[in-house]
């Protein structure tokens, strides 16, 4: 089936580890491929780390839940074609997993775990285009940060490896060092499986990211 036709492929635009009002969620916003228009989604608080992981390139000591249903699903041979987000009922959103084989039918899922698994398959994602006419929206201004950063955690932008930590404290303005304090406590949380204050770490230096550009 050609997808193209009905539904939007879309990418991951943002990521917020920052609870929302309601609810206590955590936001991902999608965006078209071929336009502009964004698509937010509520979504856990496990899920977010998950997804946020993925997207930084971070592999934990040990696999995910994630991690482990791409382990299950390659050692039965197969892989996800695709992943559809198809219906939006009582401000709910509904998704469905396609495998690689006529053999599987589509299995329902939530977003948020068709999203991860999607990630993990380096798989693309669709959208009913009738949820996006409905709900999606076009940006009032271009947002300044986009979720996937070619620097890795704890890289300092325009580091040389010959340069000691001695010598980058000399060029490295407050927040600089602020920022490279947080990553360094984000690589010991993630060695320490603690998630929940790697979530926390990442939302502050999001935070301090978007103010050095402003």
């Amino acid at each position: 089936m050609d997808y193209s036709n009905d539904n939007i492929q879309v990418d991951i635009f943002g990521l917020s580890l920052t609870p929302s009002m309601s609810g206590g969620g955590y936001a991902i916003i999608l965006k078209e491929v071929s336009g502009t228009r964004r698509l937010p989604i509520i979504i856990g608080q496990f899920e977010a780390q998950s997804i946020a992981l993925e997207l930084e390139g971070i592999k934990p000591p040990r696999p995910l839940t994630h991690d482990l249903l791409r382990e299950v699903i390659e050692i039965f041979g197969y892989s996800v074609s695709h992943v559809l987000i198809n219906e939006l009922k009582d401000s709910t959103f509904y998704a469905k997993i396609k495998f690689d084989s006529s053999d599987i039918e589509e299995i329902d899922a939530r977003p948020s775990d068709a999203i991860a698994l999607a990630l993990k398959f380096s798989s693309p994602i669709y959208v009913s285009s009738e949820i996006m006419d409905e709900i999606g929206f076009e940006p009032e201004f271009e947002e300044q940060v986009l979720p996937k950063q070619e620097q890795q955690p704890g890289e300092i932008p325009g580091q040389d490896e010959e340069e000691t930590p001695e010598d980058l404290s000399k060029d490295l303005s407050v927040k600089e060092r602020k920022l490279l304090q947080l990553k360094g406590e984000l690589e010991e949380a993630l060695t320490n499986e603690d998630y929940e204050k790697a979530a926390q770490l990442r939302d502050e230096i999001r935070k301090l990211e978007i103010s050095n550009l402003n």
